[in-house]
């Protein structure tokens, strides 16, 4: 099994922490988990507005956010409005291929005054048609064994299946040590894995990793491997099968290609019917433009 750490490239993001762990130069995803973003814990003032992210689109990939504190406002082309809060996920689908995609918004309510959430995005498998969609999962798999407790976000885990809708095979699950513990994770074939730490400190295969670090775990031969953390850490496990095309990112965009990306940008910059409207008069957003990609995106 070959272990790496990944350290976060952290940003400040309308006074929002950020920490960007995936996609990284040394490593792009793990399984079709293709983007990792950490956000806060932040607390707000009254005269701070919090998250307020206008109308973005997004092709060929899912957005996975899950809640840890506060909550979040989200708003999208196929009409829905959905209000998140903690230990909830929202799953927006953007669909697959060059004529599908969605946008929306993100805002922090008013009234609200933390931030604390974890912004994923899976890759969608390309040879499969997609349609977008929007999902809420405001109850999921949740329990306690030997003072540690899980909720288990997508996938399947220790016997037990969350209700999120998949594409590819994933598995995803909150794990917070109440005391010093070591647990064992049964690894399942052909799975590349990664664990965030979201708060403490835990060890794997003999190696400290802390707040804001990715462990990254690939070519996984054995069946198992153990975490011991230390009392009241908090980490994020991911795993997943690898797709099997090429994954880029670019902006808000996946892509199996460059091209693909370009006329993403294109479509969006031009008002594309492909990824919807959404009526910001009213509002205090903007709808952003698409950066273009360099002359040679690494690949």
């Amino acid at each position: 099994m070959s272990v790496d750490k990944l350290n976060a490239i952290t940003k400040d993001v309308g006074g929002i922490p950020v920490a960007c762990l995936l996609p990284q130069a040394g490593k792009r995803t793990i399984g079709a988990w293709c983007f990792l973003d950490h956000a806060g814990p932040s607390e707000f003032t009254d005269d701070n507005e919090g998250l307020q992210v206008g109308a973005h689109p997004h092709c060929n990939l899912q957005t996975f956010t899950w809640m840890l504190e506060g909550e979040v406002w989200h708003q999208d082309s196929l009409g829905y409005r959905q209000l998140i809060k903690p230990k909830q996920v929202n799953l927006m689908t953007a669909g697959t291929g060059n004529q599908r995609g969605i946008s929306h918004t993100e805002q922090t309510p008013e009234g609200v005054h933390q931030l604390h959430a974890v912004q994923l995005w899976i890759a969608l498998p390309m040879n499969q048609d997609i349609e977008p969609n929007f999902q809420h999962y405001p109850e999921l798999p949740e329990w306690q064994e030997n003072g540690v407790n899980y909720i288990l976000t997508t996938g399947s885990y220790q016997g037990r299946t969350a209700p999120t809708q998949q594409y590819s095979p994933l598995v995803g699950v909150d794990i917070q040590f109440q005391q010093g513990q070591t647990i064992t994770i049964e690894q399942q074939p052909n799975f590349e894995y990664g664990v965030l730490v979201l708060k403490g400190e835990v060890e794997i295969e003999g190696q400290v990793y802390q707040q804001d670090q990715l462990v990254s775990l690939t070519d996984c031969q054995a069946h198992e491997f153990k975490i011991k953390g230390e009392a009241d850490s908090h980490i994020m496990l991911l795993g997943g099968e690898p797709l099997p095309h090429k994954t880029l990112v670019w902006w808000n965009f996946v892509a199996d290609s460059q091209d693909a990306l370009r006329q993403a940008i294109a479509d969006w910059n031009n008002g594309h019917s492909r990824f919807g409207h959404i009526d910001l008069e009213g509002t205090r957003l903007r709808r952003l433009v698409a950066p273009e990609i360099p002359t040679r995106l690494a690949e």
